[in-house]
């Protein structure tokens, strides 16, 4: 059933008109989460994506108020509300947006209490910091850090941090001034509905370049089956008369059954085992 709206002021109303229109202009509406990301690079998001898909930000309660009122199959699309929700409209499809999203992202300093996207790792080698307190702190920080000729130093590469820790303040503070950026920082599609279904993240998130293999591979293996198994197609037939041909010439020359078309390999075979028998018994 629509949510009631007509207790709303004036401006929660016309957003929420605005939603609609949007999502009737649009084939696709998505939820996209914009925590932690800084003003700046929201205007650059929003620049990337001009013409492509248009960003609305708004409060997760007149999401839900505009998704009731259209009713049908995108209301399930609130059921994934989840934090700093926005809104995404788009004509291409999600798997396509999801990949727009991705190359929007950049990367940032961490924050403290901020969660590790993967294996954080400091490699060895000189800084361009002069001998001082950022020894004590690299250290305190669990970096193995010391001078050497006149620098400071990580003396060997080492993961400080892994996927999932929590980064602690020393930490941060200390990767921020090696200038080691381990955070993703974009725009990160949630759920997108597109022609009457829901798509969630973890079903749009497909490495391209993996999945295009896949499809060489499977064909190739298609057509490898199809021509051991004798099995005639458009794409194999050809082959398949070329290796019937083959075959049936190497049965006739093992065979030694006289036709013109194998006469010479016959005759080439014959003189083969001649010589090989001659030098056996000279």
């Amino acid at each position: 059933m629509p949510l009631y709206t007509a207790h709303l002021p004036k401006w929660k109303k016309d957003e929420i008109s605005e939603i609609k229109r949007l999502s009737e202009e649009y084939k696709l509406m998505g939820l996209v989460d914009m925590y932690g990301i800084p003003a700046r690079q929201v205007q650059d998001i929003r620049r990337n994506l001009k013409g492509k898909a248009e960003l609305r930000m708004t409060r997760n309660t007149l999401i839900e108020h505009a998704l009731g009122e259209i009713g049908g199959e995108i209301k399930d699309l609130g059921g994934k509300l989840d934090g700093h929700s926005a809104l995404i409209f788009t004509n291409e499809n999600p798997f396509k947006l999801y990949s727009m999203l991705e190359k929007t992202k950049t990367k940032m300093a961490a924050r403290p209490g901020e969660l590790a996207p993967t294996d954080i790792v400091v490699e060895k080698g000189p800084t361009s910091f002069k001998p001082g307190p950022i020894v004590g702190e690299l250290q305190q920080a669990g970096i193995p850090a010391a001078i050497e000729a006149g620098k400071v130093t990580i003396r060997e590469t080492k993961t400080v941090v892994k996927e999932g820790q929590e980064i602690s303040k020393k930490l941060a503070d200390a990767l921020a001034k090696l200038d080691v950026k381990p955070m993703d920082v974009g725009l990160l599609l949630q759920a997108a509905f597109f022609e009457g279904t829901v798509y969630e993240s973890d079903v749009l998130a497909i490495d391209e370049v993996a999945f295009y293999n896949n499809i060489i591979t499977a064909a190739k293996q298609a057509f490898n089956l199809s021509l051991n198994a004798a099995i005639p197609t458009k794409d194999t037939a050809s082959d398949l008369l070329t290796k019937a041909v083959r075959e049936a010439r190497n049965v006739v020359v093992e065979a030694a059954v006289v036709s013109s078309d194998v006469m010479d390999a016959i005759i080439g075979k014959a003189q083969s085992q001649a010589m090989a028998l001659q030098s056996v018994v000279e």
